[in-house]
């Protein structure tokens, strides 16, 4: 039926209640940018009440995080608007067509999870691991079991981060970026013959909110247990004709749990605050999109710090914590070293700010994007990685670095026609300069303060295209080309005792020039059922291993890591709006896997060091169900498994070493060559949801239920088993949620780890102990948010 706009969305709104927001953002912001993000892994819109109704075509939501469905809504275009009987419960239907294994989330999936960080993301994708470095913002990746924990930050990540088709070199200036978000993918295995750059491991991309072309604005409040709050705020409308903007910040605050056995201090505090502003212009016949961002984060928050699990020098004894405490130490001598405040608790004292500039026009035979960024971190970072109140190993890090991307792309503009194609350029220049200070005063083998600095030039090209056809049958052949040239320089290293002598180390420099690819075949077998099989070739570049160098040797630069991978999927939807099966199955082929090994010093001990596995192989699969059986339930699971082992490995046996020095006092290095075992990442991920939804009054409803998380055991160290391996945990949340089918405002209470358990999310090694970072314990909150 065909009404006057108006009169259409007064109808459709009285039939159809909280549904009507699912879409209202494709209506409140016809000129928003349209990402291949919007087409994937489903969750059902967030006002979808159970009733006896038509729905509004079209599953996958298009709007603001918490955006109400807008009033007075004027169309530059038409006077008239199309509204469809369908029911559609489950978002992202156009993704089901899709020959890939991504996961997809919608901003409300992301608020309702409680995802604010980073990190906060493995709780809702599988085979996905994401890990705090020492406790602080830095984080590694690990999808697919692909990944390697990255400790000074300073290599291309195995798994690429993306803001707004802007990926970033360093995976620690995304921090504090996550909110007004508009949606997040989860893409598993080689990337790069689509947009962006080359990697392994695959990629996580995250889609704010845009400007809109009617006036809106919302404001939430977050309060938790450990007097924890969240508060954000946007404001996002027009400016003049053709002319939008968007304006939006996040407070933190609060949240710290950990206390200190010995005097009862507290640690752990959040504070921080981030702001994002977004002005586009659109051509009158909207051909032309220029849309301008800009971001500013200051993050001063404690982190939370470690607990040692074992000894490995020294005969001093380790404290005995429970799940909420730790010990930590700062001297005076330190402090006043580093140019910190006395008394300095383990925390951040960083700033991220950068600008990315989007330019589209549409030729009607083909479009072009380009898209220009440049982003900077200046860090400062004190951890007490000893987990003791000792000073064995306590470390701060400072960290100056900046980088340039430009993207240009140009593709079909047609998404129905049967020949899809894009090819582009990237290009990125990096600049890094990070010191290192260690205070190893109570460790009676050093005594000493020392720094370690160094810099870091990088810079890559790479061209790529990518190409599909549609045959008769529903039958799809696509193929994908890249070609990238990396060159990457540490002009010289410096190592300095405060008190002693310096070592000085000559620089060092390493490039690549690779070929990576993908092809693959999709066949759509009925309306509803999907099966592909691709196979793809990943490029990652080699680069330096640069902390606490003692010898030339540290600082040769590991190679280049390449995999062949082989997928087969399915995507299918049984009974529509019932029942929904996606699922893949994967085999890796790696040559030179970059991993983090071993390497002894004489007369000082084993360091980390990365470097590459000749040849190593992982295999597995994830899927995902959706499931709505009786009217009021709806049920996500995610199911992920992997293994994984190297078959040509040759290292320094971290246990047999240690073990060997805890008999005779000496460091000798004891080498194994670890062909066939195991790669150490868990081999099982679980997540999910379940939700009853009630339609309390016509005008008002409520949503309640659990979620739930596992994670299998992940070893810490080559081979590693007993404390060499963190544990694995399962852990469970729940919400209640009160909402107005105007979508104006909602009402949650939630908990997570709602039993109280106690679980590590991370660990690694000192110079004295062996650590593990705990997760936080049971918080109980509530969420209020308001918006126009």
């Amino acid at each position: 039926m065909t009404l006057p706009l108006r009169k259409a969305l007064f109808l459709s709104a009285t039939l159809l209640g909280p549904s009507l927001s699912a879409v209202s953002g494709a209506c409140a912001a016809p000129h928003a940018k349209q990402t291949g993000a919007q087409t994937g892994h489903s969750v059902p819109p967030k006002h979808s009440f159970p009733s006896a109704r038509p729905v509004l075509h079209e599953a996958a939501p298009h709007r603001p995080a918490r955006t109400p469905a807008p009033q007075n809504l004027q169309s530059h275009n038409a006077e008239t608007i199309a509204v469809t009987a369908r029911r559609t419960d489950f978002a992202f239907a156009a993704a089901q067509h899709s020959p890939d294994a991504d996961t997809r989330l919608t901003a409300d999936r992301l608020t309702q999870r409680g995802v604010v960080t980073l990190r906060d993301l493995e709780r809702v994708a599988p085979n996905l691991t994401i890990q705090s470095i020492n406790g602080t913002a830095s984080t590694n990746f690990y999808l697919r079991g692909v990944g390697f924990n990255d400790f000074t930050m300073n290599n291309i990540p195995t798994v690429m981060t993306y803001f707004d088709d802007v990926p970033f070199a360093f995976s620690t200036m995304s921090s504090g970026l996550m909110f007004d978000l508009a949606d997040a993918t989860v893409t598993p295995g080689p990337v790069g013959t689509t947009h962006g750059q080359s990697d392994t491991g695959g990629e996580v991309r995250l889609r704010t909110a845009d400007p809109t072309s009617t006036l809106h604005y919302g404001v939430s409040q977050d309060i938790a247990s450990y007097a924890r709050s969240r508060s954000e705020a946007y404001i996002s409308g027009p400016i003049a004709k053709g002319l939008d903007f968007r304006l939006a910040g996040q407070i933190r605050q609060g949240g710290g749990w950990q206390t200190d056995p010995q005097n009862g201090a507290h640690l752990g505090d959040a504070d921080s605050y981030a702001l994002r502003g977004k002005l586009r212009w659109h051509s009158d016949d909207n051909r032309t999109t220029i849309l301008l961002s800009g971001h500013f984060v200051q993050d001063n928050s404690q982190v939370v710090t470690s607990q040692a699990v074992h000894r490995l020098i020294g005969t001093a004894a380790l404290p005995h914590l429970d799940q909420t405490q730790a010990e930590w130490s700062s001297r005076s001598q330190f402090d006043k070293l580093i140019g910190r405040p006395e008394g300095l608790k383990p925390s951040e004292h960083n700033q991220f700010w950068g600008w990315d500039l989007h330019m589209d026009h549409d030729f009607g035979f083909a479009k072009v994007t380009s898209v220009t960024a440049f982003e900077t971190e200046r860090q400062g970072e004190y951890t007490d990685q000893d987990g003791t109140s000792r000073s064995e190993a306590d470390t701060y890090r400072t960290i100056s670095a900046n980088a340039f991307t430009q993207e240009l792309r140009l593709g079909s503009s047609n998404p129905d026609s049967r020949l899809q194609w894009v090819v582009g350029a990237f290009y990125q220049r990096s600049r890094m300069k990070q010191r290192f200070f260690f205070d190893y005063t109570d460790y009676a083998a050093r005594g000493y303060m020392m720094a370690t600095s160094f810099s870091m030039n990088q810079e890559s090209t790479s061209e790529f295209g990518h190409i599909s056809y549609r045959l008769p049958h529903n039958i799809t052949l696509f193929a994908g080309l890249l070609h990238e040239i990396d060159d990457r320089s540490l002009p010289g290293l410096t190592s300095e005792i405060f008190g002693g002598r310096t070592r000085s180390f000559h620089g060092e420099s390493t490039a690549a020039a690779q070929f990576a690819g993908q092809v693959g075949v999709s066949w759509q077998a009925t309306k509803n059922t999907l099966v592909y099989y691709k196979m793809s070739k990943g490029f990652k570049p080699g680069g330096f291993s640069a902390n606490n160098t003692q010898i030339q040797a540290q600082l040769d630069p590991f190679g280049p890591e390449t995999v062949l991978t082989y997928e087969l999927g399915f995507k299918s939807d049984p009974i529509p709006n019932v029942l929904r099966l996606n699922g893949a199955a994967f085999y890796n082929d790696f040559h030179n896997q970059q991993v983090v090994g071993t390497v002894l010093i004489p007369n000082y001990g084993p360091l980390s060091e990365i470097t590459n596995v000749p040849k190593s192989e992982s295999w597995g699969f994830e899927g995902t169900i959706e499931l709505h059986p009786v009217r009021h339930v709806f049920v996500t699971q995610n199911i992920g498994w992997q293994r994984g082992n190297y078959q040509d490995f040759l290292n320094v046996n971290r246990a047999a070493t240690n073990a060997a020095y805890a008999k005779t006092g000496v460091w000798r290095a004891v080498n194994s060559n670890f062909a066939g075992v195991d790669n150490g990442q868990p081999k099982l991920t679980l997540n999910g949801q379940a939700e009853w939804r009630q339609a309390l009054t016509p005008g008002l409803g409520f949503d309640i239920g659990p979620d739930w998380s596992y994670r299998g055991s992940q070893a810490i160290a080559v081979g590693g088993t007993g404390f060499y391996r963190l544990p694995p945990y399962f852990l469970l949340g729940a919400h209640a949620t009160l909402r107005p089918s105007s979508g104006k405002w909602e009402v949650t209470v939630y908990a997570s780890n709602l039993l109280n358990r106690s679980f590590f999310e991370s660990g690694g090694m000192a110079t004295t102990t062996y650590f593990y970072i705990p997760g936080p314990p049971r918080f109980i909150g509530g969420r209020v948010s308001y918006g126009f």
